[in-house]
């Protein structure tokens, strides 16, 4: 079997964690695993990394890698990158063109599809399952896997089944969209309904004739090679795999599994899988609370401090602050796209910004400057580049820096700086092994991003 991991969604419903520049999947909650890097590691379990395809967009290809290189390095060579974000059916079918063409499985062969960005416990119990699962699909059969439902839940779509059926995969009767609250209950209360977890496993050959019949304008652009498959991409409508084929298939079957799991798409959420306190408070950060309860509070190093509150969302970043009443969480999403229409920057970026060499973070910006914190990792290098209207001024805290200037290289060591004239082509790299960091001070007109001409990248970013 081999399985797809879907990692290049973007959505915003864990704002002001999760970005648009860093989604959900990247993110960890109080462990030092992000969701990303519990997922590889979940399946790593189950089967070799050369067995694991992850596919991801360019903007996160190099999070993508550094993430999974964490957990395996021999993932780092199983990412493939759709050209344009997409839904999840197109993403799903590139991936099999890549399987089919580039590493020629056979078309018998069974694959899972999962998101990046699930909880699942006992994980145990959910790989146990995978086996029957992989009998059943090479049968011709689609097995989705549906979550027996604790509570009433509106940010899932729900499966039916028939109840009094015993056997361990049942016929799907319908699919239901994400329903209000009260059909939610009713749904919970009938014990005919679980929650569409959006894992599956599917045989390769079944999956492709099914999707020739019911979405043919995505099926007809995957006929040739990966290349041509790639080049078609763009022309592929925007449209989940559980409208283009899973719910209009008559193959379609379901396993019900008694785990917890969550898709950690809500504050709500992310509250219920994350252990709680004697007061039933979930903290993360350097939080002091009295007289708190039910609460979830997190931060990084600033201090949050609280008295006398019940049922709250508290989530604190370096330039954002989010509070609200539990329960009504699913509304993030509507206040994003307030913010959107403000022309914030917010919705989008961090502070701190990651980059395949390492990280920056903007300490202050005002009319004309802007200060950062740059961390380069050991044996990277920036571009070589210029700013037709900046100029910069590196301060070396940490480690030892190689700058290029001109036709001049140095080394600049600890409390050691250099300038950088404006239009100057100019580069910094680490030859290290320790992290290098230090401080830059940019003064010009204009101080954007944007204001980057590259002239060499190792990361292919010119």
């Amino acid at each position: 079997m081999k399985v797809i991991i879907l990692a290049g969604g973007s959505g915003t419903r864990l704002w002001p964690f999760s970005r648009r520049s860093f989604p959900k999947q990247f993110l960890h909650f109080g462990d030092g695993q992000s969701l990303l890097q519990k997922t590889a590691h979940r399946f790593l379990q189950k089967v070799p990394a050369e067995d694991v395809l992850i596919v991801t967009n360019q903007d996160y290809f190099h999070l993508v890698k550094s993430q999974v290189g964490t957990v395996n390095p021999d993932l780092e060579k199983q990412i493939i990158v759709e050209p344009e974000g997409k839904n999840t059916a197109p993403a799903i079918c590139l991936a099999v063109s890549y399987l089919l063409d580039i590493l020629h499985v056979d078309p018998e062969e069974c694959i899972l599809v999962s998101s990046s960005d699930h909880f699942i416990s006992p994980e145990h119990t959910f790989l146990a399952a995978l086996d029957e699962a992989e009998r059943v699909a090479g049968q011709g059969r689609h097995v989705i896997f549906g979550i027996r439902p604790h509570q009433p839940e509106i940010g899932y779509g729900y499966i039916k089944i028939n109840s009094k059926e015993k056997s361990s995969i049942l016929p799907v009767e319908k699919f239901v969209e994400k329903p209000d609250y009260t059909t939610a209950q009713e749904y919970v209360l009938s014990g005919e309904y679980l929650w569409n977890s959006g894992i599956f496993v599917f045989k390769i050959d079944t999956f492709l004739k099914e999707m020739q019949q019911f979405c043919p304008e995505i099926s007809e652009k995957c006929q040739g090679s990966f290349p041509e498959t790639v080049s078609l991409f763009s022309d592929m409508p925007d449209i989940s795999i559980d409208y283009a084929l899973m719910e209009r298939s008559s193959h379609s079957m379901v396993m019900p599994l008694d785990v917890s799991w969550s898709d950690v798409g809500s504050w709500d959420s992310v509250y219920d899988v994350l252990e709680k306190d004697s007061n039933q408070n979930v903290k993360m950060g350097n939080i002091c609370d009295l007289d708190t309860k039910n609460c979830l509070i997190m931060g990084g190093t600033r201090l949050i401090s609280t008295i006398g509150l019940e049922d709250l969302l508290i989530i604190e970043t370096e330039d954002a602050l989010f509070i609200g009443k539990k329960g009504e969480s699913q509304r993030v999403k509507s206040l994003v796209e307030e913010l959107k229409k403000r022309n914030a920057k917010e919705p989008f970026e961090h502070l701190t910004s990651h980059r395949p060499w390492g990280k920056f973070t903007i300490l202050e910006e005002g009319v004309r400057y802007k200060i950062k914190r740059i961390v380069v990792n050991p044996q990277q290098r920036l571009s070589l580049q210029m700013h037709y209207h900046r100029s910069e001024h590196w301060v070396v805290v940490k480690g030892t820096a190689k700058v290029t200037i001109g036709e001049t290289e140095s080394l600049v060591h600890e409390n050691e700086s250099v300038f950088v004239p404006k239009s100057q082509v100019h580069r910094l790299e680490n030859p290290g092994k320790v992290p290098l960091e230090l401080i830059e001070v940019q003064v010009g007109e204009y101080v954007g991003e944007d204001d980057i001409v590259r002239l060499e990248d190792i990361y292919q970013r010119v």
